[in-house]
């Protein structure tokens, strides 16, 4: 049996959180290990796992919450910009679509990635490139 969602108890209010953002769609609240304070979590209200899974008619809605929320670190906290990241699935601690919106100013400590980087070898680029094409779909419409 599968443990209920977290994020769905904390959009439909049966959980607690610092919630920064209220709409019928959308849900805004403060990460419980933040980054950095001020670090907010964004969700649809409708349980979706993974940014593929979310519907169409959600996913403009959704991008424009986070923005306005990139917007919100930078006017209420005095933030000179945002760390904007998704985890689908691999490092996806709760299995419900979130956008991480972190607070950022020059010299807070975070440093590039928390993956390792890596380069192409001879080739590569173009194989690993043509791989891609070959499976993505085209836009709706």
């Amino acid at each position: 049996m599968s443990r209920p969602c977290v994020f769905c108890a904390i959009a439909t209010g049966d959980a607690d959180a610092e919630v920064v953002l209220d709409e019928p769609a959308y849900v805004g609240f403060l990460d419980t290990r933040p980054l950095f304070p001020g670090h907010v979590l964004v969700v649809p209200r409708e349980h979706v796992d993974t940014l593929p899974d979310l519907p169409a008619e959600l996913r403009d809605g959704f991008l424009e919450a986070v923005q306005r929320v990139c917007r919100a670190v930078v006017a209420g906290l005095g933030a000179q910009g945002s760390f904007v990241a998704m985890n689908n699935v691999v490092s996806q601690s709760v299995p419900h679509l979130h956008c991480h919106v972190a607070p950022r100013t020059k010299g807070d400590g975070l440093r590039g990635f928390f993956w390792p980087r890596t380069t192409y070898g001879e080739g590569e680029a173009a194989e690993v490139g043509d791989r891609l094409r070959s499976v993505l779909e085209p836009p709706p419409g």
